[in-house]
């Protein structure tokens, strides 16, 4: 959103019938699908992973751009912006409740599951097992890892992810007092920072795999530590591919001082992720 043409329009905008949705269906079925079989070693299944986000690009920018178009053609008034951040709030909450299952199956198997068995007689399960975290599993199932550590990587993670929020936050005032170049460049900022922790955080898997021997396959710890960190990267690449078509319609002169919830949206995403990693960083690399 970003007219003050929009933000006075009198009636309640009703959008067209949309094909956008079916789309979207479609490339969640060819990403799930592709994504289960890679994961479990079927070759074949690059093939509908990479057909399933070709289709989800597509999606995104035919989406997003028809909203662009009808904002900036001044059809969206109060009541739809009030309607953006209810569905924007909601959608964040989901995602809260997606990390918060990743969380939970952590804290259960680390802190439930794990002293429980310790409680056994070790016959039961397997010789010489301990109650220990990470744990390998029986001898020959998992092979030995060594755990990432707290530094220096993921703290670098850190320090660029956290400045890189309030780069953001420092943009946003500068658009609300109208000031564009200030706000593109510390938009700027905030992208260099949050590109950069995907890098760091993509050698971090390589140096992983290659040098630590930790894996997916790496028993409980490695299942949930790539798919929280994996999920969680991932998260950031979207909110920096997003905060790039803001920055984008910044330099384009969109978006009004009181009236930038496009923005605002980025903004409450890329927050959220900070506050997901701060959590992440603290469960899964320092206890």
């Amino acid at each position: 959103m970003g007219s003050t043409q929009g933000a006075t329009a009198s009636h309640y905008f009703i959008p067209a019938p949309s094909n956008w949705p079916m789309v979207g269906m479609i490339s969640m079925i060819f990403t799930t699908f592709g994504a289960s079989m890679v994961v479990n070693k079927v070759s074949l299944g690059y093939l509908p992973l990479a057909i399933g986000f070709a289709l989800l690009v597509y999606m995104m920018l035919g989406w997003f751009g028809a909203v662009i178009g009808e904002s900036e053609a001044g059809t969206y008034n109060r009541k739809v912006d009030v309607s953006f951040r209810w569905g924007m709030s909601w959608f964040i909450f989901s995602e809260v409740m997606f990390f918060a299952s990743f969380f939970g199956a952590l804290f259960y198997a680390r802190v439930i599951t794990l002293p429980s068995l310790g409680d056994f007689d070790h016959k039961l399960l397997w010789p010489d097992f301990t109650a220990t975290w990470p744990n390998i599993g029986p001898a020959g199932i998992v092979e030995p890892f060594t755990k990432i550590p707290a530094w220096p990587l993921p703290t670098v993670n850190t320090i660029l992810l956290v400045t890189s929020g309030v780069w953001l936050t420092i943009a946003h005032h500068a658009l609300r007092q109208n000031r564009r170049d200030k706000a593109a460049f510390w938009l700027f900022m905030t992208l260099l920072f949050g590109f950069a922790f995907v890098a760091i955080q993509a050698y971090e898997y390589a140096h992983a795999y290659s040098d630590l021997n930790l894996r997916l396959s790496s028993g409980i710890f490695g299942s949930t530590f790539f798919m929280l960190t994996g999920f969680h990267g991932f998260h950031v690449l979207v909110g920096a591919i997003m905060l790039t078509v803001v920055l984008i319609r910044v330099m384009k002169g969109h978006f009004k001082p009181d009236h930038h919830f496009a923005f605002e949206a980025a903004a409450w995403y890329w927050h959220f992720v900070d506050v997901v990693w701060i959590g992440l960083y603290i469960v899964v690399y320092w206890l």
